[in-house]
């Protein structure tokens, strides 16, 4: 049985501000060793429970977060960015299971910690065929168009209620319970990590639906944090311009769902650089 774990690092227990969960900020290192424990106990738990591989896809940032010589050493390590599934690297491996570790609620939620969908800098909202969805959304329309179930989902109470609105037989382990986006009441480390390997054990071992998140042909909104990032967007052919934040586009499956997205957001987010520097150019 092949598990893929994809992981994140706003729903690690303990992380509430953006210096944990960014590379150069004064806790991150710290927050790496707590990203890369939980990682461990997702993968020691399927392992119990009859997984024969398990693939731990860093699916944070730029995606080289996870500290490989500390994993157990049975798994398997996907990192880097720019790759064809993103955060889900490793499902098109005839995966049965997937599980979603240290994942946040999509931009917008109330009490979601350090809550965005995929660029906090530049996506207010992506919907596709006009439900909303964050991460755990897009990824499980992923995951099932290629025959994995999502069997657990890990991270604040806002994101394991999200979860549990797309897949109804999902497990969970919620982690913190937010008071606002940068505040938590959180489960200790350790206790967070023991109640993550049990859970992942249970979910290996029991069945899940595929769910139905959207059927195709998909139509996608972007909307964006401002009308200078929609304008970078808006220049991938076959992407339509519906006001100043918002660009559409069709697709007829999950991966092209992906990839648009992906090719949108990174157009976005150069712009977003971009004007950095000529704003610094400027003074």
């Amino acid at each position: 049985m092949n598990v893929l774990i994809s992981i994140d690092i706003e729903g690690v227990a303990g992380v509430v501000h953006p210096d944990q969960s960014q590379r150069g900020g004064s806790d991150y290192e710290q927050t790496r060793l707590l990203m890369t424990a939980e990682a461990n106990a997702a993968a020691l738990g399927a392992f119990a429970g009859g997984a024969t591989r398990v693939l731990i896809a860093d699916a944070h940032g730029d995606m080289r977060n996870l500290i490989a010589e500390r994993l157990v050493p049975r798994v398997e390590i996907v990192s880097g960015n720019f790759r064809p599934s993103s955060m889900v690297q490793g499902v098109e491996e005839s995966c049965e299971y997937a599980l979603f570790v240290g994942y946040h609620a999509r931009m917008g939620t109330v009490h979601g910690v350090l809550d965005h969908t995929h660029s906090g800098a530049s996506l207010l909202e992506v919907s596709v065929n006009g439900r909303a969805l964050g991460e755990i959304g897009l990824n499980t329309l992923v995951c099932s168009s290629l025959g994995t179930s999502v069997a657990l989902v890990t991270g604040d109470a806002a994101c394991c209620a999200e979860a549990l609105e797309i897949l109804p037989d999902v497990g969970t382990v919620v982690t913190k319970w937010g008071y606002g986006r940068y505040s938590a009441r959180s489960l200790h480390p350790a206790e967070a990590r023991r109640q993550i390997q049990e859970a992942a054990r249970l979910a290996v071992q029991s069945r899940h639906e595929l769910p139905q998140v959207a059927r195709p042909p998909f139509e996608v909104r972007l909307r964006f944090q401002n009308a200078g990032m929609a304008d970078a967007a808006e220049i991938v052919p076959g992407f339509d311009r519906l006001d100043a934040f918002t660009i559409r586009f069709e697709a007829q499956e999950p991966m092209g769902v992906l990839r648009g997205r992906l090719a949108a957001q990174r157009l976005a987010d150069a712009g977003i650089a971009a004007a950095s520097v000529f704003a610094r150019a400027s003074r």
